[in-house]
């Protein structure tokens, strides 16, 4: 695989909307809602603007998007990481989030969140990208997982 990241531009939004909606199609369904699904174009435009986000390319196809947000003094919030299903178990993810690292290198600190019942998530982050779980909580009917991973 011959894995690429373009910083995403406002005329992206299309295509992030396009990701997005693949990647998170599942968990809109079993859990009747999801943040990242179903974005008009002006919220990921907004997002765009304010979260940098990359295109993840393997080729010159678009297979997934990786966001973090910077909070300031080393510490970001991975908003999403996502990789449309056809792609997925093939170590893309886990490219991405150290592709994100090294793209942040003053981070300190990295948080995010995920569902509870999201088990290939869990094994994922803590097993692939080294975070600890940091606490649960509901997030309107959803009960999510809290990630810590620090230098």
């Amino acid at each position: 695989m011959n894995l690429r990241y373009v910083k995403a531009k406002i005329e992206d939004a299309d295509l992030l909307i396009k990701i997005y909606n693949a990647s998170f199609y599942d968990d809109y369904i079993k859990y009747g809602e999801c943040p990242a699904y179903g974005r008009s174009k002006e919220k990921m435009e907004e997002s765009i603007e304010k979260y940098p986000k990359f295109i993840i390319y393997n080729e010159n196809s678009p297979i997934g998007a990786v966001s973090a947000e910077d909070r300031g003094n080393g510490e970001y919030y991975l908003g999403c990481l996502c990789v449309i299903p056809e792609y997925q178990g093939k170590g893309i993810g886990t490219k991405a989030f150290h592709y994100m690292l090294e793209y942040y290198s003053d981070w300190k600190k990295v948080t995010l969140i995920t569902p509870a019942d999201k088990e290939e998530n869990i094994a994922f982050y803590t097993k692939k990208c080294g975070f600890e779980i940091d606490g649960t909580e509901m997030d309107g009917n959803v009960k999510v997982v809290h990630f810590l991973k620090e230098r």
